[in-house]
This record gives structure tokens, C-alpha cells and sequence, in this order.
């Protein structure tokens, strides 16, 4: 439906910015809550140009509970994006991290509960990293006991994860009946994001509704930024004629899914009254390596730079995680249009009209071997 006010935070970054287009080309009024955070953004702190002039903004922080409750004023839609994003960061930016994402979601489900009504859906940005491993079989087809890789084992290269026996596990497609077992901070953060929205929800008759994104991907990532999602990150590293780095041995399978496809299903989460009270997969349903991706943005891109495999394991990482999206297909009436070829080509194609990316890849990867985090 449209011309309703509709709230989104992080409006200003990837996902939040493709959806505030949507949204205002439906004929919604749009605000915007976003702290142009200089990881993401530079540390200028500018605007970016893809924000329209047509949306209200209001730079503002959700661990401000003032910013919070001025930006909620007389909406009726509530998308809520911001969040401070990435696994192995977040392993030692712990309190940033928590305060960010589990204090900026108290502050605004305490707004919401404060203020008693107007808002007639909330959807909350959930992830794929809150299930920690994805689904795995033994052989036999049985569920298996063990899915948790030890130090030892990631020591000695034995990347796939192993049952209570040392049986070799077969992974699967996710379902969201998979028991949630975050492996980091930023993936506990993300569980808190859904859990608290869905309780308070229910508790207080608001139609919530959580959508937990698989591997993102798309123009507007931010391609200085080291703990971004791995499609730009890789981009950023063959612009600047460097190999892209590949932990474990590149086999891990994630779901890529693109920027547009979670528009679309984030549009039908607020529509759908059946969605009220549930969290919904939200990926394309098809299993990529790690390798694959560097090998199809560097065919893309036109170069021969190969990705280097490191052998190392982060602490936080799982090996296998992709998504059964059967649910949002029943309820939302959600089907990916965008294949991973054609968004890997569309992402390329916006690459190469922006400056080339500062590469922090390195640095970070030096932080986290200094504390520890990787083996």
C-alpha cells in the first residue's frame, strides 16, 4: 500500500538506500535515520550522493535514545537496518558493536512502547550469521550431533565439520527450523535484534516481522570498508591488482543473494499479513563457493589476478551456510529474479565508474592475527 510514512534506518547505506528508492517510487514519504558512520561512509561523513532529496534525513545515532524517538515521530512503517556489520570486527569491538546493535534496538522498541501505537509494521534486518554452521547430514541421512569444528582440527586443515564419531558432514540447504548458534559477537547481536523485535512485538501488538539476509551483494557497498560483504571486498582488492584473500581453502558455500532481491522481499514483508510474528530466509537458494565468487569477478573485471588461499581459519567463521528459502516463497510470494552471473555483472559495471577503493584488506587481516583470531 502505498503513501504511508515509512522510517528506515541505515537509509543512508547499501540495502537501506536501494530500499528508500523503492519505497519512494511507490509513493511512500520516507524518512531517513542514518549516522554516516565513517567506516562506511569516509571520514568526512558525507552524505552520499545517492540519498534523493525527497527523503527526510536525519542524521542521527540509534544509541541516541533522543535521535531515535525524533525520527519515529508520526510514521506508520518502520524498517529497521542499522547496524554496525562484520563478524571478525566485532570479535574485538565488542562493546561498539553490542551498543550498536542490541542498545540502538532496545532504544527503539522502547520509543515504540513508550509512544503506544501509530506504527502499523515493523521489520526488523536479521542474518544468516545467527545460525552459526548452516544444516548438515551424516551420510546415513541422519542429524548429526556434532556440527562444531575444534581448534585441533582447524589447526590440522580438516576444514569440514565432523560428527561426534569424526563422521564427514554433508551440508544443506538452511531452513529456519535450524536451532540458532551464533559463532560471533556481530552474529549474537543479530540474534538479539531479531529475538527482541519479535518478543516485544507480540507483547505489545505490533505486526513485526524479521528477515534474516544471506550474503548481500550489489552496488553501493562500501568498498573501503574491510568488513564488508565478501563480493565487495574481493572487487575492491583485483581493482587494485592485488590478489583477493581466501581463508580455509575457498570451499566454503554461502548464498549470495542481490541488494535487489532483499528489496523486493522486504517490500512484501510489510505487506503480507501472514508474515506477522516470523523470521524468513531471505537468500537467491543456490550454494556458491568462495572461490567462485573471486574467479567470476576476476572474469568480469577482465584480469587474470588469482585469489590467494591463506589456509588460515578466523575465529567466528563457519564453513558451510546457504539458505532454503521455501518459507518466504509460501508466505511472502518471494522468487530471486537476479541470478548470480547477472548480479556479479551488474556489480562490476558500477565498479568501474567509482574511484578506485582504498584496500584495508591487509590491515585488517593483521588485527586480527595480533589478537589472536586467527589460527
Amino acid at each position: 500500500m502505498a503513501g504511508r510514512r515509512v522510517l528506515v534506518t541505515g537509509g543512508a547505506g547499501f540495502v537501506g538506500s536501494h530500499l528508500v528508492d523503492a519505497l519512494l517510487e511507490r509513493g511512500d514519504r520516507v524518512r531517513i535515520l542514518d549516522n554516516l558512520d565513517p567506516q562506511v561512509h569516509g571520514p568526512e561523513r558525507r552524505k552520499p550522493e545517492w540519498v534523493p532529496a525527497d527523503a527526510e534525513f536525519i542524521q542521527g545515532d540509534m544509541r541516541s535514545a533522543d535521535d531515535v524517538r525524533r525520527s519515529l515521530r508520526e510514521m506508520d512503517v518502520v524498517y529497521h537496518l542499522a547496524a554496525a556489520v562484520g563478524v571478525g570486527q566485532s570479535m574485538y569491538q565488542v562493546a561498539d558493536y553490542t551498543a550498536v546493535n542490541t542498545l540502538g534496538t532496545a532504544n527503539l522498541l522502547q520509543a515504540l512502547v513508550d509512544e503506544r501505537g501509530g506504527v502499523e509494521k515493523l521489520i526488523v534486518a536479521s542474518s544468516m550469521s545467527i545460525y552459526g554452521e548452516g544444516r548438515y547430514v551424516r551420510p546415513d541421512g541422519r542429524e548429526p550431533l556434532n556440527t562444531l569444528r575444534t581448534a585441533d582440527q582447524l589447526r590440522d586443515h580438516l576444514w569440514e565439520p565432523r560428527d561426534a564419531d569424526g563422521t564427514v558432514l554433508t551440508p544443506a540447504a538452511t531452513d529456519e527450523g535450524k536451532p540458532l548458534d551464533p559463532t560471533s559477537i556481530y552474529a549474537l547481536t543479530k540474534a538479539d535484534q531479531e529475538k527482541m523485535v519479535l518478543m516485544m512485538g507480540a507483547a505489545y501488538g505490533i505486526p513485526s516481522v524479521a528477515l534474516r539476509f544471506f550474503n548481500i551483494y550489489g552496488p553501493r557497498q562500501a568498498l573501503s570498508n574491510p568488513y564488508t560483504g565478501v563480493a565487495a571486498i574481493f572487487s575492491s582488492r583485483l581493482l587494485n591488482g592485488q590478489p583477493p584473500l581466501v581463508f580455509e581453502d575457498g570451499e566454503q558455500k554461502r548464498d549470495f543473494v542481490s541488494v535487489h532481491d532483499i528489496v523486493q522481499a522486504l517490500l512484501l514483508s510489510a505487506e503480507e499479513e501472514a508474515a506477522v510474528g516470523k523470521a524468513f530466509n531471505v537468500g537467491s537458494g543456490r550454494a556458491v563457493t568462495v572461490l567462485e565468487v573471486a574467479s567470476t569477478l576476476a572474469g568480469v573485471l577482465g584480469t587474470d589476478v588469482e585469489a590467494q588461499v591463506v589456509g588460515k581459519y578466523r575465529v567466528g567463521d563457519i564453513r558451510h551456510c546457504f539458505a532454503d528459502i521455501s518459507l518466504a516463497r509460501e508466505v511472502l510470494g518471494y522468487e530471486p529474479r537476479v541470478t548470480f552471473e547477472e548480479g556479479m555483472q551488474e556489480l562490476v559495471g558500477w565498479l568501474q565508474e567509482q574511484e578506485r577503493p582504498e584496500d584495508h584488506v591487509e590491515t585488517h587481516a593483521a588485527e586480527l592475527a595480533a589478537r589472536g583470531l586467527t589460527l
